[in-house]
């Protein structure tokens, strides 16, 4: 298989970027997107060349970390999809593929497609844990949650922090991400101890980091590999103003 690859370069945050140009031959259809990095990071350490820095981790579509746009799709052209988990076989021979990191304010580049995370990190301080004993774990029949609840608070916490959400959003909006964090804590009875803190906590750190107004566009649902509905901003703003 034949692709040819237009990678955005960037040496740092303080530098320009831009495209530059590596056409690949002999490809496996099979070779996830990652691989097919890893195969010309190989290529360009022989020649003794910069390789192109990427994040990657599980590659199993858990942490999220490997997310970059491709010809204009954010994490994979597949719906549901995180970047490791689209092979090239979801492109046809000899085609081009425009890969850049994902652009918002509040994701800078780092490097190539390597972008700054962080702020996520610092809305999950601000607010998104539960105080527990630490001691041995409690039976789990001691606190009585029914299935319908608990099966919603998963789908809320499904929520892997790619930032995919962020990038799609013409307003860069992290209000999913931040939605889904609340959520799922909202609704469950070990997160009620911090419930009234929690929300407000979060958005005001939310809007510190620079992320813009949710207009519920809903394009943040459609690009999440996690299918992480919109229905927790809902659930977010009502914590906010009422919990």
């Amino acid at each position: 298989m034949k692709l040819t690859l237009h990678i955005w370069r960037q040496k740092n945050a303080g530098s320009k970027g831009n495209f530059k140009t590596y056409p690949l031959e002999g490809l496996d259809p099979n070779m996830s997107v990652p691989e097919m990095l890893d195969h010309l990071n190989e290529i360009l350490i022989r020649k003794g060349e910069d390789p192109v820095a990427f994040e990657s981790d599980c590659r199993e579509g858990i942490c999220g970390q490997c997310g970059f746009v491709i010809n204009g799709h954010i994490q994979s052209p597949e719906k549901s999809a995180t970047t490791c988990q689209t092979h090239l076989r979801s492109f046809n021979n000899d085609d081009e593929l425009y890969i850049e990191p994902f652009r918002a304010k509040s994701f800078p580049v780092k490097k190539d497609l390597c972008i700054d995370r962080t702020a996520f990190d610092r809305i999950i301080g601000a607010g998104g844990y539960i105080g527990v004993n630490t001691g041995q774990a409690p039976e789990a029949n001691s606190i009585l949650i029914g299935h319908d609840t608990a099966e919603e608070a998963f789908d809320a916490a499904a929520c892997i922090g790619c930032g995919a959400c962020v990038a799609t959003c013409k307003n860069a909006s992290a209000a999913l991400f931040t939605g889904a964090k609340i959520a799922h804590l909202a609704m469950l009875p070990q997160g009620k101890l911090e419930a009234k803190a929690r929300a407000r906590a979060m958005v005001e750190q939310m809007d510190a980091e620079g992320f813009g107004a949710c207009t519920f566009t809903r394009a943040c649902e459609v690009v999440c590999p996690q299918s992480v509905s919109v229905a927790n901003i809902v659930k977010m703003n009502k914590e906010f103003l009422w919990g």
